[in-house]
């Protein structure tokens, strides 16, 4: 086993691109928000899609972090739609 030391962060250590990095950072960030909107609500992947107008398989791979799928348009459209406006957070 070797062991690495870290760069700073676990997005440092998994991408070298810096662009890269910071869109995995916020697709991460917003699949949270989904995660965190269907627990508030306590509703089924199915009741989150159907609120959300996708598929119950993209609410799916929000939650389980398959991310790769996704744009950020994707994800701050599922979220705009149940009225949750994730960057009003930021500003």
């Amino acid at each position: 086993m070797t062991i690495r030391k870290t760069k700073g962060s676990v997005w440092e250590d998994l991408i070298d691109d810096p662009v890269e990095r910071e869109l995995l950072r916020i697709k991460s960030l917003l699949s949270s928000e989904v995660v965190d909107y269907i627990n508030k609500h306590n509703l089924t992947q199915q009741e989150a899609s159907e609120r959300m107008g996708v598929t119950r398989s993209r609410v799916s791979n929000a939650v389980t972090g398959k991310l790769d799928s996704f744009t950020i348009d994707m994800l701050v459209s599922m979220l705009e739609r149940v009225g949750v406006s994730p960057f009003r957070k930021v500003g």
